[in-house]
């Protein structure tokens, strides 16, 4: 694997979940980290714990469902943290309920913040990766980009959107060093499953933890700069989706 010496790295969702165990990975690694979240106590709590890990660790506060800022804001994160090498796009929500049942206005926010500012936050810092040549985008998609389930039928289309726009990005930018990788976990144990726009009924012991999948996306984030896991499928083995 390669050295992660001097890697820097955004996080985004990095207050709970997903993004906080990656972040931690990251940090433990030695990788540098830009924490990004709506919640700027709960980031700062991140970034302590991770900059005692010996790394810079810092927290930016930018709401990501406000797509309109997403570019700009995450352009700022990048000037005053420096040249990101890792870009982690995990924010995203999740919504219940069936098609036809589905407001268009929590479609589109829906929309907006699993694919919208993943688009938004590629666009951000996608020209620095091309100017050195070097560049790693992880998106975290879910297995319901592949697997339909009722009631899940904008988040599913939501992830299998982030899974054909990372693809298209792969192609486009091999030929600039940028590599694509797109993760899809199972259920995970998360803080997602307590919002109200979620009413499921899963077993969260079965689940996967936020650190497996952490420690999945670390992997992915230390191989060798000549070498790409471009899917990455992780399911828990008792079954749960």
């Amino acid at each position: 694997m390669t050295s992660s010496q001097q890697k820097r790295a955004i996080v985004t969702g990095a207050s709970s979940g997903i993004g906080q165990a990656t972040a931690l990975a990251f940090a433990r690694s030695g990788i540098h980290v830009a924490l990004v979240g709506r919640s700027r106590e709960r980031l700062e709590a991140v970034a302590r714990e991770a900059a005692a890990k010996g790394v810079e660790a810092k927290a930016y506060c930018l709401d990501l469902a406000r797509v309109e800022a997403v570019k700009e804001g995450i352009e700022a994160i990048a000037a005053d943290f420096g040249e990101i090498d890792i870009l982690v796009n995990n924010a995203g929500m999740g919504y219940t309920g069936s098609l036809l049942e589905t407001p268009l206005a929590d479609w589109q926010r829906t929309i907006d913040l699993n694919l919208t500012s993943v688009f938004e936050c590629i666009r951000a810092i996608v020209p620095g990766m091309r100017d050195r040549q070097s560049g790693l985008i992880i998106n975290v998609a879910s297995i319901a980009a592949k697997n339909s389930f009722p009631d899940w039928g904008v988040y599913c289309t939501s992830k299998a959107a982030v899974v054909a726009l990372s693809k298209v990005l792969a192609l486009e930018e091999r030929a600039n060093g940028i590599r694509t990788v797109v993760i899809y976990p199972g259920a995970v144990n998360t803080p997602i499953w307590d919002t109200n726009t979620v009413n499921a009924d899963f077993d969260r012991a079965a689940m996967l933890t936020p650190e497996t999948v952490a420690e999945s996306i670390l992997y992915a984030a230390l191989l060798p700069d000549n070498t790409v896991i471009e899917e990455l499928t992780l399911m828990p083995s008792a079954g749960s989706q």
